[in-house]
């Protein structure tokens, strides 16, 4: 074995100054032979392979059948695998066209082999590296495939707006867009978890692109097998995610509160946001955390990338009641975009919820969701009253109103609580009202259908006069 190893060492060396053009097989062999003293000839007589064949092969001109080298091994006395192993590194090394690179596609190789269909995965920040975009997360009711459609009618009403406020605003992906269309955006959002999300791809404040890369290069290490199990994989190992990946994501978590000291606003913003978008696709769910999928789960390694953070200073951050705040903000376009079903985005997201505050709450039920708190009312019997309320409080000169045709669901979670109907004769309170429509395949993770699935939107200009007179009693509610 010394013989290969210091051969291979050899070959090695030579590999970086020059391409190879013999097969190292062949003078391992012959070392082999010579420290055996087996003449050439014993071998022919013993193999039965022809002795120009062998001398071709020790000269590296030629490399052996598995049936020769079979027999050469046991001649030998040499392990079979060993020479094999030399052989396939041989084919591996003459057919590739940049040598000088071999040491690197070689641990390329080991990577695939050993990982399968998990390489991607586990080298996509090489691979893949440009930071994670907003749009990179499954949302119920997200509007990332919509929002060129969206602004684009609203710009091509609003010509004179210089402000835009997102009540709410999900994703973020709608005022993403409107940070470059309008000197000042406003964005909401009741979701501690969007909340933080926002802070990190949009909030001002100073941060260190190394410093976070260096601590994310620092999570990637993290041996799994070295870490205890922690609230994270307790509550969650098995169940939303794998159970060794579930101890990476807690011990992380709580390494990003430990250093909170250490850190900016924004780059704890950055480092929470970070890990929800690179845990998002490898959750055991069909998009949201109401349920699990019931069946084992395939381990995966976390390999972060960091999320693409930007600075703006024009780009002002709210938690709060969009009925409240409403009453408090002035901005020449408004965007309404409530939850319009049962379906409590709260208790779809209970996850990061839980993640982002790190209270590590009791936790209840098959979902393991913690006692609930921030239900709005837009999910409820009340929907069509707080909707009024809301665009009778709404100081803007345009009004911009999603809606879609889920009314029409054969799922009762998912019928509307605002009727169509209802829209229109609000918003008409307020001033003309145009509706445009948008065919579009809704983000759906469960057995609900849509049959002709349509995204509308209402275009208000308001009229301070009609709407004054309109909502003169819920002005003062």
């Amino acid at each position: 074995m010394e013989i290969v190893c210091n051969f291979v060492n050899g070959c090695q060396q030579k590999l970086q100054a020059s391409v190879i053009i013999m097969y190292a097989l062949g003078r391992i062999l012959k070392e082999i032979r010579k420290e055996r003293n087996i003449p050439l000839l014993s071998v022919q007589q013993r193999s039965g392979i022809d002795q120009t064949l062998l001398s071709r092969i020790e000269n590296g001109h030629r490399l052996p059948t598995t049936e020769q080298l079979k027999l050469l091994s046991q001649i030998y006395g040499f392990d079979e695998r060993k020479l094999l192993i030399q052989r396939e590194s041989d084919r591996i090394v003459n057919t590739m066209e940049y040598p000088n690179m071999a040491s690197e596609t070689l641990q390329a190789a080991e990577n695939k082999v050993k990982y399968g269909t998990q390489y991607l995965s586990l080298f996509q920040e090489t691979i893949f590296p440009h930071p994670i975009g907003l749009e990179s997360r499954r949302y119920i009711g997200s509007k990332a495939k919509l929002t060129d459609w969206i602004m684009t009618t609203v710009k091509s009403h609003a010509t004179d707006a210089r402000s835009f406020c997102d009540l709410f605003a999900g994703t973020g992906s709608v005022a993403h867009k409107a940070i470059g269309m309008f000197d000042r955006v406003i964005v909401n959002d009741f979701l501690y978890s969007n909340n933080i999300i926002y802070k990190a791809f949009f909030g001002k404040g100073e941060w260190s692109r190394d410093k976070m890369n260096d601590i994310i290069s620092y999570y990637n290490s993290i041996d799994p097998a070295t870490l205890h199990d922690n609230y994270f994989s307790t509550n969650y190992g098995g169940k939303f995610y794998e159970y060794n990946l579930s101890k990476v994501i807690g011990h992380i978590r709580q390494d990003i509160e430990d250093m909170k000291h250490e850190l900016t606003e924004k780059e704890y913003c950055i480092l929470l946001a970070t890990l929800i978008y690179n845990i998002d696709k490898l959750a055991n769910t069909v998009g949201h955390f109401d349920a699990y999928i019931k069946k084992p789960i395939r381990e995966q390694p976390l390999r972060m990338r960091l999320i693409d953070a930007q600075s703006y200073d024009n780009v002002e951050i709210h938690r709060s009641d969009s009925n409240e705040l409403v009453r408090t903000v002035n901005a020449d376009v408004i965007y309404i975009d409530p939850p319009y079903n049962s379906r409590q985005y709260c208790r779809f997201y209970h996850l990061y919820e839980t993640l982002v505050k790190w209270n590590k709450p009791m936790l209840y039920g098959t979902a393991l969701k913690p006692a609930p708190e921030n239900m709005s009312r837009y999910c409820t019997s009340k929907a069509v009253y707080s909707f009024e309320d809301l665009v009778a409080n709404a100081n803007a000169k345009y009004l911009a109103v999603s809606y879609n045709n889920t009314y029409h669901s054969k799922s009762k979670s998912s019928e509307n609580k605002i009727r169509l109907e209802d829209i229109m004769r609000i918003l008409e309170k307020c001033g003309k009202t145009t509706v445009y429509e948008h065919s579009h395949a809704a983000f759906n993770t469960g057995k609900t259908e849509f049959a002709d699935h349509k995204e509308l939107l209402f275009i208000t200009q308001v009229d301070e006069k009609r709407k004054s007179k309109s909502f003169a009693s819920l002005l003062r509610w």
